[in-house]
């Protein structure tokens, strides 16, 4: 499958600049295949009502060229053609596009859609904004089974052959990661479970990152955990595996040039 790796939400937080990365996979037989969504045309058009007071925190960009709509149909497609949409979770920064595709199937695990649209908690009726579904998107709930998966303990092939499914809750209650191959090479975007590159190499994260992904974690020692793992991942150096997070420029520019130059490591 061809992966293009986009930015879809440039966040404007002073001293550590942040980007949103989304994958659009194209597969052979499903369609187009969106990875987290970034910002949408409606965020830009109604930022207030669909964001919030946390837009004041982020200070998204919210250029209407960063969404994954106008990316898409630049690179030569119809917004029609994205038929899947796959959610690591459902903060605001990640779901927002998903409006610009109502025909897609918004795949996500079961317990992230408990805690975001069926039954939330108090502190994540909070979190999310439901503003950003309200055009009632049709949602594919994943259990969080599967079959182990290179030190994942449950990965779940769903839509194509080569695109998998990894719970990986903590910073929220269903996070999930998602793997797709790349051919020659595994995309593992790990969402939100880790933002900085330092968690991976030992290089140290910014002071207000790790702040921030204490405060919001839904439950911190699963967070720990998710970044010892990912970073055991990393010290192995498997040649055919890309690990990348949802919000490390750095990371987003070596991963496009992996992808350009055919190579496997960012």
């Amino acid at each position: 499958m061809k992966v293009h790796h986009l930015n879809c939400g440039t966040l404007r937080v002073p001293g550590s600049p942040l980007v949103c990365h989304v994958l659009l996979v194209e597969t052979d037989d499903a369609g187009l295949v969106l990875v987290d969504t970034g910002f949408g045309l409606q965020d830009v058009a109604s930022p207030r009502r669909r964001l919030g007071a946390l837009r004041h925190v982020i200070r998204p960009l919210l250029d209407p060229a960063e969404t994954a709509a106008r990316q898409v149909e630049r690179l030569g497609f119809r917004r029609s053609d994205v038929r899947h949409i796959v959610l690591t979770h459902f903060d605001l920064d990640h779901i927002g596009g998903i409006a610009d595709f109502p025909d897609a199937q918004i795949h996500v695990t079961a317990d992230e859609a408990r805690g975001a649209v069926h039954a939330p908690s108090r502190r994540e009726r909070s979190r999310y904004r439901a503003a950003q579904w309200a055009h009632g998107p049709r949602l594919v709930e994943h259990p969080a089974e599967g079959e182990p998966w290179r030190g994942f303990t449950a990965a779940r092939e769903i839509i194509a052959p080569g695109l998998l499914l990894l719970p990986l809750p903590g910073h929220t209650r269903g996070h999930a990661a998602v793997a797709v191959d790349a051919g020659g090479r595994w995309v593992v975007h790990c969402g939100d479970a880790f933002y900085w590159r330092g968690t991976l190499d030992g290089s140290g994260t910014p002071f207000a990152l790790r702040a921030s992904e204490a405060a919001v974690a839904f439950d911190r020692a699963l967070v720990r955990a998710n970044h010892t793992r990912l970073a055991a991942l990393h010290r192995r150096g498997e040649p055919d595996l890309v690990l990348v997070s949802a919000h490390d420029p750095v990371l987003l520019e070596r991963a496009r040039r992996a992808a350009q130059e055919g190579g496997v490591t960012p």
